[in-house]
Order: structure tokens, then sequence, then C-alpha cells
């Protein structure tokens, strides 16, 4: 079986004229990832694959420069295009409270009561974590902190959540 590719980041737009982009970062190792003369995988495979010529911190932002892309329109084609890895290329966690959003897809989701509500089926990076889990009562957002998610069982595949008054309601 072949495992899906693991996003690490997403070209936003140009930064100046020779064809720097800033990078949306979608790893915990950006200055490994992304360290010159690295090769990256894109999705759309057209765009890539990329080689990092230079990359730099600026106001933030992580800047990188790949190899051939030498003008802002170069650089502007390579927008919206997603970064990928195989699987095996990403470390485990030695921290038992962190995971990667590709172990947490799938997992069913229960309440601390037993009551099934559904499955994680995307995890979502907005300011705060956010779990994507539908079920039969559609589609609900749960915040991924350890007050609302007390325990993750990757392993038993399942998600326990502790919703407050609301969270799971219909409206």
């Amino acid at each position: 079986m072949v495992s899906d590719p693991l996003v690490v980041g997403r070209i936003g737009r140009p930064h100046g004229v020779r064809g720097e982009v800033t990078l949306e970062v979608r790893t915990d190792e950006p200055d490994v990832r992304f360290a010159p003369g690295t090769e990256i995988a894109t999705d759309p495979a057209s765009a890539g694959p990329l080689t990092v010529e230079r990359a730099r911190w600026h106001s933030g932002r992580l800047l990188v420069r790949f190899a051939g892309i030498a003008d802002r329109d170069a650089a502007e084609g390579l927008r919206g295009a997603w970064l990928v890895v195989a699987p095996d290329d990403i470390r485990p966690s030695a921290d038992p409270d962190e995971f990667h959003d590709q172990e947490l897809v799938g997992l069913a989701v229960v309440t601390t009561d037993g009551a099934d509500v559904g499955r994680v089926t995307d995890v979502l990076h907005h300011g705060q974590d956010l779990l994507v889990v539908r079920g039969p009562g559609g589609e609900r957002f749960v915040p991924f902190v350890a007050a609302l998610v007390p325990e993750v069982d990757v392993h038993g595949g399942r998600l326990v959540i502790d919703p407050p008054p609301g969270l799971l309601d219909e409206s």
C-alpha cells in the first residue's frame, strides 16, 4: 500500500523580483526541510520537483528561492502549489501529546460518555488547531486542546472529546 504524501508547506505570493516566494510552513523542522540543496516534490506534480536554492526568514515569514525560478513571473506560477514529502521522511515525535495531522485523520470520535460523534476528516491550522469531524449530525469543528480532547488513542483508532454545551449542536 502506498501512503499519501504529507504536506510540509504551501507556496504563497512572490517576494521581490528575483524569484523568491513566501512559504506557508507546515512542518516543525523548516530549517531542515527547506535547507539549500533539498529537493521537494509538489502537488500538483507538474510544478516540481523543486530544489531549494536559498531560504531565509524575513519578518517572521520564510522566504524561499528555488533553482530555476529567476523572476517574479516564474515565482507567481508556483503560487498555491503544495510542497510534499513521503510519510517515511517524517520522524515520529518524542512528545506523547504531539500528533501529525495524518495520525488524526480517520480516527473515530466519541464523547466521554461514549456517544458516537463521527470521524476526523481533516485538521485545520487557523490560529488554533481545529479537528474537522464528520458524523451523523453533519460536520463539526472541535478545537484541538487538552480541555476538549482529553484522550487520543492513535493505535486504538479513536479520539475522546469532552464537548462543552453547544459545541455539537446542529445550529
